[in-house]
């Protein structure tokens, strides 16, 4: 898989530089998201270092104490096509040093002695890491502008595409990655050396290509972007009938 550097930042923290997104994407950004309890956001009871332990919901995975040693953990379902957004929430508090989320395929390590990156040391998985916002896939890693990454980050990944992303306080990074292998499973994956990191995994909605974003859906993309963020609010106003104003409320 090939490394691409993120796009420049910009200098405000937590503001960066939105990059233009396909249809597809911003439709799938802007659905709502599946329920809670859905089994495609919980983290894996087999495949996981010892060293983190999971919630009863299985949504959290907290990092028990450990020296010199560098803890993963992985999803317990993957993808092998269509376009699929997770939500991963890691105070930045919790993170300390080599703090990596990113996508594994399904035997990427996930413990190993020392203090390193783990998802993305080897041919296996591509992580970022957030503490020195590097990209990292083979070992190999790229040094990115200084960003403030908030709790809340976002991994896109179209695996029909075979790309990887990110999306940070609502602005779509950029392709990270490329030349992700296709028709092979991936799952979302991070790993930490902190003691108490507790990192929890919510799916927030897909797409495939054989069910397309629908001529509804993308039309109340378009009146949501017309309106901007602080008119949104006012949707109630614009001269529709009611049962176009339920479907642009439920959409939102």
């Amino acid at each position: 898989g090939g490394l691409n550097a993120l796009p420049p930042f910009s200098s405000s923290p937590f503001l960066p530089l939105a990059v233009p997104t396909s249809s597809r994407l911003a439709v799938t950004l802007n659905s709502p998201p599946v329920s809670p309890g859905d089994s495609r956001s919980h983290w894996s009871t087999v495949h996981r270092s010892l060293h983190f332990l999971l919630s009863p919901c299985k949504q959290e995975a907290t990092r028990s104490p450990a020296e010199l040693s560098s803890d993963g953990v992985r999803a317990e379902i993957g993808v092998k096509s269509g376009l699929h957004v997770w939500e991963v929430v890691w105070r930045p508090e919790h993170r300390g040093t080599h703090a990596v989320v990113g996508i594994s395929r399904q035997d990427c390590p996930l413990q190993s002695s020392g203090y390193n990156v783990l998802v993305g040391a080897d041919s296996q998985s591509w992580g970022w890491e957030l503490k020195t916002n590097q990209l990292w896939h083979g070992g190999a890693k790229m040094a990115q502008t200084p960003l403030l990454i908030p709790e809340r980050v976002l991994l896109v990944l179209d695996a029909d595409a075979g790309t990887l992303g990110f999306v940070v306080n609502g602005s779509f990074l950029g392709v990270a990655f490329k030349d992700l292998p296709r028709d092979v499973e991936l799952f979302p994956t991070v790993s930490s050396v902190r003691g108490g990191a507790c990192i929890r995994l919510r799916y927030m909605n897909g797409s495939t290509r054989e069910y397309p974003p629908s001529l509804m859906a993308l039309c109340g993309l378009s009146i949501r972007q017309n309106l901007g963020q602080k008119r949104l609010k006012h949707m109630d106003k614009l001269p529709l009938p009611p049962f176009l104003q339920r479907c642009l409320a439920s959409s939102h």
